[in-house]
């Protein structure tokens, strides 16, 4: 798309043309997947242009200036990497002491069944999704098209059901 014609698009999404939105944020996905490979893990890759696109749909009518459009976009995309690499680390950082003290405690039978009994806690649409990808290895759009579901919606399923599968495996009563 040339320069004239990606200001039109712009200057129509800010006054409100949703047909227009739609087009720029589907031209707009490439540049921003293509700056995110070099600004993100691999794996925050898709949540970060996804927020990026979102964040820009909202806020289209605040931009000042056309020509500041791919910048703009650029700036909204990194910003999201540093936020999904931050949240990543402090969730890490603040289990490490409490899982290597439950770990340090358990024999290989032990762990098994606790897995297990954690497994068996969780809601069937938490356990059908933790099973398919961590122990079936299936992709994430394997389970979304198996599930007739998303792949974001499959992402946060997963997310959610590990979560609760490791406050069960370290609460507070078993370290």
């Amino acid at each position: 798309m040339s320069n004239p014609d990606k200001r039109k698009l712009i200057l129509a999404a800010q006054l409100g043309d949703s047909a227009a939105l739609n087009r720029l944020l589907l031209t707009s996905r490439t540049d921003a997947r293509g700056y995110a490979r070099k600004h993100c893990e691999s794996g925050d890759i898709d949540d970060a242009v996804q927020e990026a696109l979102l964040i820009l749909a909202k806020r289209i009518s605040a931009l000042k200036a056309a020509a500041a459009f791919s910048g703009w976009l650029f700036t909204i995309v990194r910003r999201e990497c540093q936020r999904l690499s931050r949240a990543m680390l402090q969730h890490e950082s603040l289990e490490d002491d409490r899982v290597e003290a439950y770990l340090a405690d358990k024999t290989d039978m032990t762990l098994r069944l606790d897995l297990s009994l954690a497994l068996e806690s969780l809601p069937a649409h938490y356990r059908q999704v933790i099973l398919l990808r961590d122990f079936e290895e299936q992709t994430i759009a394997e389970i979304a098209s198996a599930l007739n579901e998303k792949p974001a919606a499959i992402k946060s399923r997963l997310h959610r059901a590990r979560a609760l599968v490791r406050e069960y495996l370290i609460s507070p009563g078993d370290v």
